[in-house]
């Protein structure tokens, strides 16, 4: 444990000293000695001390409550008051200060360390409780911005859900099939598009609770990689083509949780497509080595700006040169937790222009 550091508030030198001494031969540090309220504030804000031991009666137009009042609303130091008078007026004044605990004149070794020890293990429970409620409320904000947002986002799926069928219930008579058809597609990417996001949400917010399931099982990287592939193709408008190659990856099953990759998969393959506005091949690459499979996916899209790197992987966060794509930010977030639930890493290369590289690096179990 480091070496506490205190602050001795006292308008007494010889006393002081003595304490000084006393403070040392007890294994504690002393930042500085001062005699009044404003240099004790001084003090606190240069030498950042972990204790503050404070004579109620100092020199200066602030006396120790007042002082220690200051420190702790400004600094949140805690401290100990020192004092000869012990009178009731004076202990209940000092209460009202948040005081770590009081030291009476003529000081005795036991009774300072004591009451140093109290101190200081009281001050470190109640940063932690502060830790947990700041925590709290930080989820708690986090989760109402996450509410905001998707409600945000889903509005917009439903308005176009809600435009084609009510242009389909009054006046299907007079539309042709081909507009019935753009009309009932509309519909079903407008339900897609929902049910992606919502299927972010809910994988944030397990994530964020502790609750994200990891149930690794023996998978075919390959076959697993081709099915998802196709799967895509399927949705393709034309523009785009999926290009898939793989090397070394034929050894047999390797133990990793399917869903969960599934789920990463998707987003970086949506994120390739629908960051690709103008088309292009999506290349997705398996790589397996002796101790590790590699995952690759590259696209030719926009790309994204230097300063965005450091932001990649926070939730919410979307690069500026993104314009009116649709997006939240929620799924490269989710494909980091991913990533680290098996304990593996990705690595990211993209210009601005001319495309993003995704590479997925997780450690190789076989079975059998």
């Amino acid at each position: 444990m480091s070496e506490i550091s205190i602050l001795i508030v006292e308008d007494e030198l010889l006393i002081a000293k003595g304490l000084a001494r006393k403070l040392k031969k007890l294994g504690y540090g002393v930042a500085d000695i001062v005699s009044s309220g404003d240099k004790a504030l001084e003090a606190v804000e240069a030498n950042k001390p972990d204790l503050v031991l404070m004579d109620i009666v100092i020199k200066g137009d602030m006396d120790g409550i007042e002082t220690a009042t200051k420190i702790h609303e400004k600094y949140g130091t805690p401290v100990i008051y020192v004092t000869a008078y012990a009178d009731d007026s004076t202990l209940e004044r000092a209460e009202f200060t948040g005081s770590y605990g009081y030291i009476l004149k003529p000081f005795k070794d036991r009774e300072v360390h004591a009451t140093i020890r109290m101190a200081m293990r009281k001050y470190q429970e109640q940063m932690k409780v502060k830790q947990s409620l700041d925590l709290a409320e930080a989820s708690r904000e986090e989760k109402s911005r996450l509410l905001s947002i998707a409600s945000h986002d889903l509005r917009t799926p439903l308005t176009s859900i809600q435009m084609s069928a009510d242009l389909l219930e009054t006046h299907e008579s007079k539309l042709t099939y081909e507009k019935k058809l753009k009309h009932f597609q509309r519909i079903q990417a407008a339900v897609k598009n929902m049910n992606e996001l919502l299927e972010d949400v809910l994988t944030l917010s397990r994530s964020e609770s502790g609750k994200l399931n990891f149930n690794p099982v023996p998978l075919n990287a390959i076959e697993f990689c081709e099915k998802l592939i196709e799967e895509f193709r399927v949705q393709l408008d034309g523009k785009h083509d999926l290009e898939f190659k793989s090397w070394g990856a034929t050894d047999g099953p390797v133990v990793l949780d399917a869903k969960l990759l599934r789920h990463a998969f998707e987003n970086l393959l949506s994120n390739a497509i629908k960051y690709s506005p103008d088309g292009g091949t999506i290349n997705f690459y398996v790589i397996r080595k002796a101790d590790r499979i590699i995952f690759r996916i590259k696209d030719c899209g926009i790309g994204f700006p230097p300063e965005y790197k450091d932001k990649l992987f926070q939730a919410f966060e979307r690069a500026s040169n993104v314009g009116q794509i649709k997006g939240t930010g929620l799924g490269l977030s989710i494909v980091k937790q991913v990533v680290d639930l098996h304990r593996g890493e990705i690595a990211v290369e993209s210009e601005l222009g001319k495309g993003t590289t995704f590479t997925v690096t997780l450690p190789l179990t076989s079975e059998g």
